[in-house]
């Protein structure tokens, strides 16, 4: 779910847009899984995504990069300005 990276640490995401709430739901297949209430248009999602990493995470939207899978419900998200125990530790009550 997490993987090291020169400038912090990657987080992996399942994304889940149309749903009727947002938030983290937990792990999904070594991803961290996020339910967004934003349709799959225009990039729509992917914002509602950061959006949610920035409110549940206590992150600056500056430091949520998304890397890959733009089009894709996998995507790649490059947290910076943070360790990877770090994002594990902020993690932890959301894992369920």
């Amino acid at each position: 779910m997490i993987q090291a990276h020169e400038q912090g640490c990657v987080l992996l995401v399942r994304a889940q847009p149309g749903a009727r709430r947002s938030g983290i739901q937990g792990e999904y297949r070594g991803m961290l899984k996020i339910a967004v209430s934003a349709p799959p248009e225009d990039g729509r999602a992917n914002d509602a995504i950061v959006d949610v990493l920035r409110d549940s995470l206590s992150l600056k939207r500056s430091q949520i990069v998304l890397l890959s899978g733009q089009t894709s419900r996998d995507k790649r998200f490059l947290i910076t300005g943070i360790t990877t125990a770090e994002l594990t530790a902020r993690l932890k009550p959301h894992a369920g």
